[in-house]
């Protein structure tokens, strides 16, 4: 009997003592998240395009195998027809594009230092590098001159350097995704649900860098407008990209609720932009979004080792017009971290902020269906 007792009472302690230390750790913790605006937890108004091919994956190639560690980024200089990548290691790296991916060679061109994410051409060559760590980067000379152009705006350091764009005129555009994380904590960023981000240009003869717009949530790619307008940029936990007007600092909606949460934007010079969502929208991410403490506690579980990313899923790249309007996605349930989505020629090349290689498809081969 008096074991039985002890038993009991062992049993309960065990149960109560957890759940109370746990109540504490939840209260005591200062993490704060936010409520998103009401648009972004409206997913009445999620539709998806005429066209579609779900199993992308089917089909494609892979281009550098372990070789390629995350490949977050692609930009195609079409003179030299190399893809130039960022890599987590903070390689950028050079891939020769040929017709057999067997054909391809990967070549360490220049190490930053740091994490290159968005990666674009200047007017007189020079690739310009948006690096998470380091800030706005020019690379000069084939790589024998690495030039820090600017990591902070208005006394306020850059913690997230992210995407890039080159107008005409050699103005580069970009976005700072958080003033708050960097990038090893951007998971926090997006957990905590505030508007951290800007968007941001740097006039390379004057040397000088503005704020074009503050309070964005995770400011991430950004594309110039084939006319020279206006830039495209994306709000990866809004589901949303929009449109921001150079000469009337005027912003509108371009595209909203996607039907994933959106990272680079790049034009194909073809009437279309190629919007890449490392995941879909899921259940959890629903609830996640939708009420405050889950993300909490998913963020005081990350401090203690927890993977807040692993429930991602169903990546892929949405295809639409200049007006936004949706035309075909490529998407696979089975994908995931899928950061940018480049077409050159008849393929789509697919960056990732996860696996270790370049995803290409055939676009003509494996092209996209009627909707049944």
């Amino acid at each position: 009997m008096p074991l039985v007792s002890f038993s009991r009472r062992f049993l309960i302690l065990s149960t109560i003592i957890p759940f109370l230390a746990s109540i504490a750790l939840y209260r005591l913790d200062t993490f704060d998240p936010a409520l998103l605006p009401s648009n972004a937890l409206d997913y009445s108004a999620t539709t998806l395009p005429p066209l579609s091919n779900d199993r992308l994956l089917t089909g494609a190639e892979l281009i550098g195998v372990g070789l390629l560690n995350s490949p977050e980024d692609i930009a195609y200089h079409r003179a030299s027809n190399l893809i130039y990548t960022g890599c987590v290691d903070g390689w950028v790296k050079r891939v020769k594009v040929t017709e057999s991916v067997n054909d391809s060679v990967v070549e360490d061109w220049v190490n930053t230092g740091g994490r290159p994410l968005g990666i674009a051409f200047g007017l007189h060559g020079e690739v310009i590098v948006a690096d998470a760590y380091k800030g706005l980067l020019n690379i000069s000379g084939d790589g024998k001159k690495t030039e820090l152009l600017t990591d902070e705006a208005d006394g306020v350091k850059f913690k997230l350097t992210d995407g890039v764009a080159v107008a005409d005129n050699g103005v580069l555009y970009f976005t700072d995704a958080s003033y708050k994380y960097n990038m090893r904590l951007f998971a926090f960023d997006i957990l905590e649900g505030k508007p951290h981000g800007r968007l941001l240009s740097f006039d390379p003869i004057t040397r000088s860098t503005r704020v074009l717009l503050k309070n964005l949530y995770f400011a991430n790619g950004v594309s110039m407008s084939p006319d020279q307008t206006h830039l495209v940029f994306c709000e990866t936990p809004l589901r949303r990209c929009s449109k921001y007007y150079i000469n009337e600092d005027r912003v509108e909606v371009f595209i909203q609720g996607l039907p994933g949460y959106p990272d680079n934007i790049r034009y194909d010079g073809e009437g279309h932009y190629w919007i890449a969502m490392p995941s879909g929208v899921t259940v959890l991410w629903k609830l996640a979004f939708r009420y405050p403490s889950l993300r909490k506690l998913t963020a005081i579980a990350a401090k203690y080792g927890f993977e807040p990313m692993i429930f991602m899923e169903n990546a892929g790249v949405l295809k639409v017009d200049l007006d936004g309007k949706r035309i075909a996605l490529y998407h696979d349930h089975k994908h995931s971290h899928m950061t940018t989505g480049v077409k050159i020629g008849r393929y789509l090349y697919c960056g990732s902020l996860l696996h270790s290689h370049i995803v290409r498809l055939d676009l003509l081969k494996y092209h996209a269906q009627k909707r049944l």
